[in-house]
């Protein structure tokens, strides 16, 4: 299953599958999720949440997509830390990272569930001021996709059929 990160969903929603031009992109996220094919987690939807567009008004209609944090989950949040302040990150960027952080429940659950992590980050092993999801689920041994991948990878078509110049 396909676990999506909230960058992925405003990206989307701001560039290339904005809901007004790319409508097809959203019934496939939905149908997705339908098929256990894609979700993501509470956190996700309360960061969306914080907007007041489209895209908080689709992460209302559809909390079933967003799932909570489950008892499987936390048992991975002691590796997490532990790999995180093994590292060189700044103390900020390590309070930033952890807790209710998204990105560490995204990583957690993703281990948990075992999971592929959808995001538009990419590895920075260097980096200091800010923990990646793909550092992070390196670490952990979850993999990493973006979106196009989760899209071929998944059979997703997204067609025009009655497009009209």
């Amino acid at each position: 299953m396909y676990l999506v990160d909230a960058n992925v969903l405003i990206e989307a929603k701001n560039r290339y599958y904005a809901f007004d031009i790319a409508p097809g992109f959203w019934k496939w996220l939905d149908r997705a999720h339908q098929q256990a094919v894609a979700c993501s987690i509470e956190a996700v939807r309360d960061e969306l949440l914080e907007g007041d567009d489209e895209l908080a008004q689709w992460a209302r209609t559809n909390v079933s997509f967003f799932r909570p944090i489950d008892q499987g989950t936390t048992t991975h949040f002691s590796t997490l830390t532990a790999w995180a302040a093994s590292r060189n990150f700044t103390q900020s960027a390590l309070v930033d990272f952890t807790g209710n952080n998204a990105d560490y429940l995204l990583v957690a659950y993703a281990r948990e569930h075992q999971h592929v992590v959808v995001t538009h980050e990419r590895p920075q092993p260097n980096a200091r001021a800010r923990v990646l999801i793909p550092d992070a689920c390196i670490a952990m041994d979850v993999t990493t996709v973006d979106t196009f991948h989760m899209l071929r990878q998944s059979g997703a078509r997204l067609d025009l059929r009655a497009a009209t110049p």
